[in-house]
């Protein structure tokens, strides 16, 4: 049955339930179907598109969401138990996913069916959770992406990562370049005929390890660049007329990516082409009601940015707070564990974060 306001350990309980679906990037039908069973049995209005589970509470249009993922990626080697039965050890739990992001997914739906079993509803507003899919792959599909246009507009929302429930305002991007080097062959015995490509790339790589940038992200510092894969040459005595190399660069707020593209476009003497630029650099003012409403509920913590990507950048038009229980280094780990206390105490937090941010509503009004 679903959990009452009463059970403190019915986050938990969800949790391990969670953790026992194997559910992979592109297999999550089974646990969508048990997410979707257990919010209608406890009586919230329920909806799904594709594997994505999305319920609410509250009819108004100041629409708050709370987003996590279903999805885990592969276990790993030598887990200390099976990753997909979940096990308590000296107040820990683990499992595969049990950080990464099932806990944030298990105490959000906690929090709003507590808040469901305790009569309260937002106030001309409406607190929803959508748990979705293939977050994890990073390709062309993405469930919250998919979800999006078939949601009514969102106000706000939470992400639910593992930040040790500390509210992360700001969230660094990622553009890849792929830089080529051109030149001229020639045999290597007369290689003052040639114009050697490999020469021109060393030359731009040691621009790019000199080059730092101006301007800084206030949670993010400054955006970092680093070479990380290079091909050149195909015969060892011939003058190469091609050299390429990948510059993966973690962007802020600080820069937009056609500026950093601009930018490495005048410093460097080949050509610069762009790979990838999709994950943009993300941050939400603290003047937001969302970072006020996380502050409220957490007056111990202070906001801080995060180097890893998140389905955040599906939200990018909203103000958004990306905030759950765990350690971020924890995932995709063979130890992924979460402290149960935590999970507990996370279902509490995003309680009080959703009638803070209602309540700042009334406020305001």
């Amino acid at each position: 049955m679903p959990p009452s306001s009463t059970d403190r350990h019915n986050a938990v309980e969800l949790l391990k339930d969670l953790v026992r679906f194997p559910s992979l990037s592109r297999e999550e039908g089974p646990i969508a179907d048990f997410v979707e069973d257990y919010a209608q049995r406890a009586g919230l209005p329920v909806e799904r598109f594709e594997d994505n589970v999305y319920f609410w509470l509250g009819d108004g249009p100041d629409r708050l969401l709370l987003n996590s993922h279903l999805d885990v990626v592969a276990p790993s080697k030598k887990h200390p138990y099976d990753p997909f039965d979940p096990v308590e050890v000296d107040g820990q739990l683990y499992g595969r996913g049990t950080v990464d992001a099932k806990a944030s997914g298990a105490a959000m739906t906690t929090a709003v069916l507590d808040l469901a079993a305790e009569g309260w509803t937002p106030k001309n507003g409406q607190v929803m959770v959508a748990l979705t899919a293939c977050e994890e792959l990073g390709g062309t599909y993405n469930g919250l992406q998919n979800l999006r246009p078939h949601l009514p507009p969102i106000s706000a929302a939470l992400v639910g990562e593992p930040t040790e429930l500390q509210p992360c305002v700001a969230q660094k991007g990622l553009l890849i370049l792929h830089v080529h080097a051109h030149g001229r062959t020639a045999h290597a015995a007369r290689a003052h005929l040639g114009d050697n490509a490999i020469l021109k790339a060393a030359r731009d790589i040691q621009r790019l390890d000199a080059y730092a940038f101006d301007r800084e992200d206030p949670f993010l510092g400054k955006p970092t660049l680093t070479v990380t894969v290079i091909k050149g040459g195909k015969a060892r005595n011939v003058v190469p007329n091609l050299c390429s190399f990948f510059v993966d660069i973690r962007t802020t707020p600080a820069y937009t990516h056609e500026e950093i593209i601009a930018l490495m476009s005048d410093l460097l003497e080949s050509e610069v082409k762009v790979h990838s630029k999709r994950i943009i650099p993300l941050a939400t003012a603290t003047s937001e009601r969302i970072v006020e409403a996380c502050r409220a509920a957490l007056p111990e913590a202070a906001p801080f940015g995060s180097p890893t990507a998140s389905d955040w950048l599906f939200l990018h038009d909203v103000p958004t707070v990306k905030i759950g229980p765990g350690i971020s280094q924890r995932s995709h780990t063979p130890d992924e564990h979460i402290e149960i206390a935590e999970v507990e105490r996370a279902v509490e937090v995003y309680k009080g974060i959703i009638r803070s941010y209602f309540a700042t509503a009334d406020r305001r009004g």
